[in-house]
């Protein structure tokens, strides 16, 4: 029996160990797509401020009699520029799956696995008792 419990917390020790090392895993991923979307979006906002700026000096250089229709137009197409990549980024960050959706996956597997083995254990022990009680009558 004290056997059956020390292999029991064996594996419950080394399973819990595993289960840390996919959640640090997936804590890290997370933390990569995080950066990945924060550089992403500020490299966006820098170019696009330098290429309007640019763009609408030009542009009024070139158009200087109607200068106050050209900014007024571009100004008008770089605000729908802007809610579109508004709503590209958030569908960007709404895409992600749920952080700890494997770890929680796995941790409910080994559940189940550690109940059927006590299980298996408690009706082995009572077999067990049966026997012993039936060989001393």
């Amino acid at each position: 029996m004290l056997a059956a419990a020390q292999r029991l917390a064996t594996t419950v020790l080394a399973s819990g160990r595993t289960r840390l090392e996919l959640l640090g895993n997936e804590l890290q991923f997370e933390k990569q797509r995080i950066i990945r979307i924060a550089v992403l979006a500020q490299a966006l906002a820098l170019c696009a401020g330098i290429g309007t700026v640019i763009a609408f000096a030009l542009l009024a250089l070139l158009f200087w009699e109607q200068r106050f229709a050209v900014l007024g137009a571009g100004a008008l197409v770089f605000l729908g520029a802007a809610a579109f990549f508004y709503s590209a980024l958030q569908r960007a960050i709404d895409e992600k799956k749920p952080i700890f959706d494997d770890s929680v996956a796995e941790l409910e597997e080994d559940l189940r696995q550690l109940t059927a083995a006590l299980r298996d254990a408690e009706a082995a022990e009572k077999a067990a008792k049966r026997g012993a009680d039936g060989a001393q009558q």
